[in-house]
């Protein structure tokens, strides 16, 4: 992988890890287009951690309240708001960590493939566009339950399946629930931060199996441009999305999945 081939799978990398268009769907597509190798494991851990400080630092201030609260509700013995979100948040982790534990060899090995990320892009695409047309959209954040998280929860667990998109499916079982646009992209993006920070765990202790030389400078420069792109994305997304709503990001679905069919065809044409 060359300088050029970094930069650009980390700016990829930083703005489809919170809009809901499907990272997977955007990663595999150099390769299918311009036959680039795969980034390997040591960039993996790099955009990870540049997606994973972005979002931090933009939800900082939520961060800080919940582990405020948390610790006061602790200590006190008594619940509030900010403990109740972050609760909320451990909730919604539960069913990914679980069936991602139960099945990540099978959904690797199986489900990895391009014809499953192009149906999933689709079909995922078209469910969000019901859900931010039918959705009530009266909820707000602090009105977020045990009982929606865990539903929220049990939708992120679904986005184990590539091409499905880990925010996309959040946002829509939180908009098919009946919260707002703005409260279902804020709270699916503090979801986030656990399981990138399980995911980069996991990818950091493969790392450390691996021999052979680890490009430092390849590493920091992941790092420093996915996390530049995800903190502009998440601005961005967060200060435009009552305006477009979710349309967009469904017609981009919509063409992004059928870009990939026209190659798996156009590839098993060629085999013949």
């Amino acid at each position: 992988m060359d300088w050029f081939q970094a930069v650009f799978l980390a700016i990829v990398q930083g703005l489809t890890e919170f809009l809901p268009v499907s990272s997977s769907a955007h990663l595999i597509l150099p390769s299918q287009l311009f036959g680039w190798p795969d980034q390997g494991i040591a960039f993996d851990v790099a955009v990870h951690l540049g997606t994973l400080i972005a979002v931090v630092a933009y939800f900082r201030r939520d961060v800080i309240s919940i582990t405020r609260g948390s610790l006061s509700a602790v200590v006190e013995r008594k619940t509030n708001e900010s403990a109740l979100l972050g609760l909320a948040v451990v909730v919604a982790t539960v069913p990914a960590v679980v069936v991602g534990g139960l099945f990540h060899d099978f959904i690797g090995e199986e489900l990895r493939t391009s014809a499953v990320i192009a149906c999933t892009t689709i079909i995922f695409g078209v469910l969000l566009w019901v859900a931010d047309a039918k959705g009530s959209r009266l909820l707000k954040q602090h009105e977020m339950t045990l009982k929606f998280a865990l539903l929220i929860g049990c939708a992120q667990a679904v986005a184990l399946i590539p091409g499905t998109s880990r925010s996309g499916i959040t946002i829509t079982a939180a908009l098919f629930i009946g919260f707002d646009r703005m409260s279902s992209a804020r709270f699916s993006m503090l979801l986030s931060i656990p399981l990138i920070l399980a995911a980069g765990l996991l990818e950091t202790i493969k790392l450390l199996q691996v021999e052979g030389a680890v490009w430092w400078d390849m590493i920091l420069l992941g790092t420093a441009v996915s996390g530049l792109s995800a903190y502009l994305c998440i601005h961005y997304f967060l200060q435009l999305l009552e305006r477009i709503g979710m349309l967009p990001f469904v017609i981009y679905r919509l063409f992004l999945g059928g870009f990939l069919l026209f190659f798996i065809v156009l590839g098993a044409g060629a085999s013949y």
